[in-house]
Order: structure tokens, then sequence, then C-alpha cells
């Protein structure tokens, strides 16, 4: 099939090549080649067979073959399980299937720019850390001092008992005796 006209709709056949710029008022399916710039009132449909290497302008697009070339849309750009865009989208809504491939950027439209100032206010502030109880070290007790033999000496003060070791069966008690003068 070359170029046919089907219920207000154009076909471009696999073996077509149109090179140059291509307005219309109504649908247009593409299964061969569209180069340069595609101008449509209504919506695109590349076939897995075609290849539009344009700039378009269109309402909604179907990109099921391979589009090179920024892609304007009114309403709709969605790119199926095998379509392939290199280029850059511009639409409100776009859709794009598990398995398809783009490599470009999307604008979906205009900002409120009081939201975006917040929104990169948000961002960029850095997130509080979760609060936790302080843990300090316990104070250190004040040195105490002591007369040995008329010398002073600092001896730090006693520390906290520590709870005696499990001792084994039958193990040998030891006991110390200290003399003080």
């Amino acid at each position: 099939m070359t170029v046919a006209t089907i219920d207000g709709s154009t076909i471009i056949g696999e073996s077509i090549l149109i090179s140059g710029s291509l307005n219309g008022d109504e649908d247009l399916t593409v299964r061969g080649r569209v180069e340069g710039t595609l101008t449509l009132t209504k919506t695109l449909v590349v076939e897995p067979t075609g290849v539009v290497k344009a700039e378009v302008q269109v309402r909604n697009c179907i990109i099921s073959g391979a589009i090179v070339g920024n892609v304007t849309a009114s309403e709709s750009v969605e790119i199926t399980r095998e379509g392939r865009m290199v280029g850059d989208i511009s639409s409100p809504r776009v859709i794009i299937v598990d398995g398809a491939s783009f490599r470009g950027r999307i604008d979906m439209g205009e900002v409120d720019v009081e939201a975006e100032r917040e929104t990169r206010a948000v961002i960029s502030r850095p997130a509080p850390l979760p609060s936790r109880p302080a843990l300090r070290p316990a104070p250190r007790p004040a040195p105490v001092e002591r007369k040995v033999e008329e010398k002073t000496v600092a001896v730090a003060a006693p520390k906290p008992p520590v709870p005696p070791a499990p001792v084994a069966m039958g193990a040998v008690k030891r006991k110390v005796i200290v003399k003080r003068k």
C-alpha cells in the first residue's frame, strides 16, 4: 500500500518516503518514512515499521515505531512497548510503557512559580535528625586527698563496687588482708 485515506485517516505505506513539510487536519498513520516537519491537528500514529525523523506538532502521538526529533502534543504522547524515541517531548500527558526506549527530556507544562520555589526550598533544606536522648558520660568524682607518711597524694575517688564474679564450684577463696597505719 502506498498513500491511502481510510475513514478520514491517511496511511503512509511501508515503501513510501516523504521528505519536507507535512501539514494536515486529519489522523495520520506512518508505516514508511517521514523526514522534515510534521504538523497535524489530530493524531499521529507511528506503527512498528514507521520511522519519523522530524519536528512533530500534533494533538496526540502514539509511537510504536521510531521517532528522531522533538514532539509537541497538545493532549498526549504515548510510547508503546515497541516504540523508540530520541528527542524531547512537550505534552501535558506522557505515557511511556514498560519496555519502550526513550532518550530525551520531558516537559509537561507550566509549573506554578510559587509552588516550585517551595519545592526547591524543601529539597534543599536538610532533613532534621531524629531526636535521641543525649548520652553523656558519667561525671568523674573529685579526687580525694589523703596523708600517707607526711606526703600529700591525690587519689581518685573510689570506683563504684563491681559485682563479684561468679565462683566456680570447688574454687578456693582467698582472703587478702590490708594493714593500714
